[in-house]
């Protein structure tokens, strides 16, 4: 049986070196054109036999004494937890091996650990690379020295001893996951402890012991995972884009099988799988990034897996990004194929009446990523879909805001957030977390709140609308609509802009636009202050009319929490004006019959 490239896949805390660290070894500047200088979305990169030789020199007569040899291997470059969602083959992973990269300096971080966990739960094995041992103080370069071995035997002793601790420190936070590792230079059995190489990506130092070790385990341990299954090619799709002169066109990293060209394939667009005819492939050049091309890609009549390569086809429009793919050999496979792609969407899509957070996402692999840290931390998931932040997804956090205000918000990755969304969000105050790195995403949403919690009730208090007592001022219109514009008086309490106010008999006159005082917008103003006022809605002389007292307007619910939880911080007189505001609405509306 031939054996296919294996799938290696890159991992690691951000800023760790991992994209780097393939441009070393490619001879790219991937990262340098990154947003950011972080890799968003999944790459892929194939790594002939010829180059590996070439790189590890020496050391490959060694590693090819035993084991099948391979015919190269297909890298994956990661922006993190997206990859193994992505690379998800029913419940198990397509990834055959992967590279860790550590932070010699940092160690282990958040994004390391949970790689560290998502392995494990794969069972993927992997190797260590300690990346930039040429920052430990005191080291110095050595050209032609890229052996990680004659590097280290040229430094001082001072800098040897800073290593050994910076590899000792690994192998600690591998212990604690339940690993046994050490240094590749004292491990006897590679199945039974982790590799560390220590490596530098500036420099191209320990790269060469790298690859080795990486060949080594993949030709002596994984020959028989990797035969290859011409029966049934399958593959992911990472992204839709459209080819000048081809049309639709999809960047697919074909995990198992062959694909031909003029073959059908199975892939899913929103709501089922569809059937489709490859019109053609193309193929990146060895060595060249999927993402971001040196070189144009090739036609090619056929490709072997595992290899990242892209696919034209008049149908691709609306399939999407993160769809499994099927090669559909046999007609009678057809329906078994479709009903395994349809069962993978409807498992990722989630839309419960539950309270819990919205997600909007650019990929199914995006989704799946997110929702999986989500639920690690217990946190419910009201909607999880593919597509920009619009109105009604605001409405529908508000509406969980409502009942739970830590869930009530919207977690938007790489897409989106439509104008009116915006509008409506800072309207309603509904948080959007809007981030393109997943890490970031999610810490952002758990620090925030971490902090709202830490100040739950001055927060609250805050959202709140203030209790205020106002008078019209006679004598000082100075628009009568559009927006109403006049003098006021705040005669108890404090007035806030966007806040709602009644008259005297509870009805609802509009909302506070705007506050200036002395021709300078302000946001706030206190008792005694002589202000002028914008509202939105009324027309002066019919809703409203010069020497109108009027009130800031309160739900039940605040209203309730401001007799429950804050009389304390009200004054005497603001005590007053909140039970006369309470009798006001209670005459109107049944809804404060409770309070």
């Amino acid at each position: 049986m031939a054996l296919r490239h294996p799938v290696v896949v890159v991992l690691g805390h951000v800023d760790s070196g991992k994209t780097s660290l393939l441009d070393k070894v490619r001879g790219t500047a991937v990262q340098a054109r990154e947003a950011g200088g972080i890799t968003q979305h999944i790459g892929a990169s194939f790594f002939p036999i010829e180059t590996i030789k070439r790189v590890t020199g020496d050391l490959f007569d060694k590693i090819s004494t035993t084991g099948s040899q391979i015919p190269g291997i297909l890298v994956i470059d990661t922006p993190g937890h997206e990859v193994f969602a992505t690379l998800r083959v029913r419940g198990g992973s397509a990834a055959d091996i992967a590279i860790i990269v550590v932070d010699a300096n940092k160690g282990f971080e958040a994004q390391t650990e949970e790689s560290i966990d998502i392995l494990k739960r794969r069972k993927v094995p992997f190797v260590i690379a300690l990346n930039k041992v040429d920052t430990v103080s005191g080291w110095r370069n050595h050209p032609g020295a890229n052996s990680i071995g004659k590097a280290v035997s040229l430094q001082d002793k001072s800098v040897q001893s800073a290593l050994d601790e910076m590899i000792y420190s690994v192998v600690g936070s591998l212990s604690v996951s339940g690993y046994n590792s050490e240094a590749f230079w004292r491990i006897k059995n590679f199945t039974k402890e982790v590799a560390i190489v220590p490596v530098s990506a500036r420099t191209g130092v320990g790269i060469p012991e790298l690859l080795a070790v990486l060949i080594g385990l993949t030709q002596q341990y994984l020959s028989t995972k990797l035969e290859r299954h011409v029966e049934e090619g399958r593959g992911i799709v990472l992204e839709i884009n459209e080819e000048v002169g081809l049309g639709p066109a999809a960047n697919v990293i074909l995990f198992d099988g062959i694909l031909r060209q003029g073959c059908s394939v199975i892939v899913a667009k929103r709501n089922n799988a569809i059937v489709t005819r490859v019109k053609a492939i193309l193929l990146p050049k060895p060595l060249d990034e999927m993402r971001d091309p040196r070189d144009k890609f090739r036609h090619v009549s056929e490709v072997v897996s595992a290899a990242g390569v892209k696919i034209t086809s008049p149908d691709l429009t609306g399939v999407m990004a993160g769809s499994p793919l099927f090669v559909l050999n046999q007609k009678e496979d057809e329906a078994r194929l479709r009903a395994i792609v349809e069962a993978e969407i409807k498992n990722t899509f989630v839309s419960k009446d539950i309270n819990g957070v919205i997600m909007k996402c650019d990929t199914i692999g995006s989704i799946e990523a997110i929702s999986d840290l989500l639920v690690k931390q217990k946190v419910p998931i009201r909607i999880a879909d593919i597509g920009h932040v619009t109105k009604r997804d605001v409405i529908e956090a508000s509406a969980v805001r409502e009942k739970d205000r830590y869930l009530g918000v919207i977690l938007a990755f790489n897409v989106r957030v439509l104008d009116d969304a915006l509008r409506e969000a800072q309207e309603r105050q509904v948080m959007i977390f809007d981030e393109k790195i997943i890490y970031n995403l999610v810490r952002s949403y758990f620090d925030w709140t971490a902090y709202q919690k830490d100040h739950q009730d001055v927060i609250i208090f805050n959202e709140i609308p203030p209790v205020c007592k106002l008078q019209f001022l006679k004598n000082f219109v100075f628009r009568r609509n559009d927006p109403a514009v006049f003098g006021a008086e705040i005669l108890i309490g404090r007035l806030r802009q966007k806040i709602p106010v009644i008259n005297q008999e509870g009805k609802k006159i509009g909302v506070i636009h705007q506050i200036q005082q002395s021709g300078k917008t302000i946001e706030e103003a206190t008792k005694g202050m002589q202000v002028a006022l914008s509202i939105r809605g009324p027309t002066i002389g019919r809703q409203i009319n010069e020497g109108d007292t009027l009130y800031t307007d309160l739900n039940g619910r605040q209203a309730k929490l401001l007799n429950e939880r804050f009389m304390q911080r009200l004054t005497d007189e603001e005590k007053e004006v909140l039970n006369y505001i309470v009798t006001l609405k209670r005459k109107g509306d049944e809804l404060f019959g409770y309070i």
